[in-house]
């Protein structure tokens, strides 16, 4: 079974707190919902308030939608020019050479999320915290309250990589492309278009199958579930090494942790469509299924 270094467990983190090279970040958000008859479908609310409230010592925080996303779209956590990350990612003292571990409260999404911007900008020493705040706490560790410290300021050099973000026409092409597989990661009722939707039309993108983000993390303790029962899943669902992955999901956030997922089992040929439903689903022009 394949694996790779991307998941750290708390044990491992307790471990290695005081390293000088260490980078922790909460990258909790949360999504309130939206008021009736709002353009918008939900509201973003920074985890901020919650990091201070309780954070694994020594951790800063980082603030998605805030700092890290495309302000110039209506859409929300879009990736956003490269610029702006390595100026945002140098603030936050990150370097080639920082061991960067992430986080996030009730969901691993926020930290995958990060996890698959930094690796789409060339960061090769990142891992997610598997059950992050959550797993801690039940485990008794020390927390931490109060404001970030902050890291030293750093220069980051991305070293962007091709082919991990695609758009609606890209999209759009690979539903004909016996070679590529889209893969949906909300839950089967907004898959099948049985319940509304916030993004606009209900219903899924034509072609593509389901894996819910949610299947692949363990409820109770918020771990990953095994590797075994991941690829269980996936292969379940047709989807195997020989073919090119396109996931999506509302926002390019749950799709993370399928993304993470595959990445563990081996899989190469991997990609987000960053825009998700929030797009798809408000353009007329674009197919969708239901059933």
């Amino acid at each position: 079974m394949a694996g790779h270094n991307e998941l750290i467990t708390t044990a491992e983190l307790a471990d290695i707190l005081n390293q000088a090279d260490l980078r922790l970040f909460d990258c909790t958000t949360y999504l309130e919902p939206a008021p009736e008859g709002s353009s918008v479908p939900y509201i973003v609310v920074s985890g901020r308030q919650t990091f201070e409230a309780g954070h694994i010592p020594g951790a800063n925080f980082m603030d998605l939608q805030g700092e890290f996303s495309d302000a110039r779209t209506e859409l929300r956590f879009m990736m956003p020019q490269v610029a702006q990350l390595e100026a945002a990612f140098g603030r936050h003292g990150i370097s080639a050479n920082s061991r960067i571990v992430l986080y996030s409260i009730g969901t691993a999404m926020w930290a995958t999320r990060f996890w698959w911007m930094l690796r789409s900008l060339g960061a090769t020493n990142v891992a997610v915290l598997d059950g992050g705040i959550d797993k801690w706490t039940a485990e008794g560790r020390d927390i931490e309250t109060g404001l970030a410290g902050g890291y030293p300021h750093a220069t980051f050099h991305a070293r962007p990589r091709e082919g991990l973000f695609v758009g609606k026409h890209d999209v759009l092409a690979a539903t004909a492309e016996r070679d590529t597989v889209i893969v949906n990661a909300l839950g089967p009722q907004f898959y099948k278009g049985l319940e509304p939707s916030r993004y606009g039309r209900p219903g899924r993108i034509p072609g593509s199958v389901n894996v819910p983000a949610a299947t692949l993390i363990d409820p109770k303790s918020k771990t990953f579930v095994s590797l075994a029962d991941a690829e269980a899943k996936f292969a379940a669902q047709g989807i195997d090494r020989s073919k090119r992955v396109i996931a999506y999901c509302g926002g390019g956030i749950s799709a993370t942790i399928d993304l993470f997922q595959l990445h563990r089992l081996g899989f190469d040929n991997l990609t987000l469509y960053d825009a998700s439903m929030g797009e798809w689903a408000k353009d007329e022009k674009l197919p969708i299924e239901v059933g």
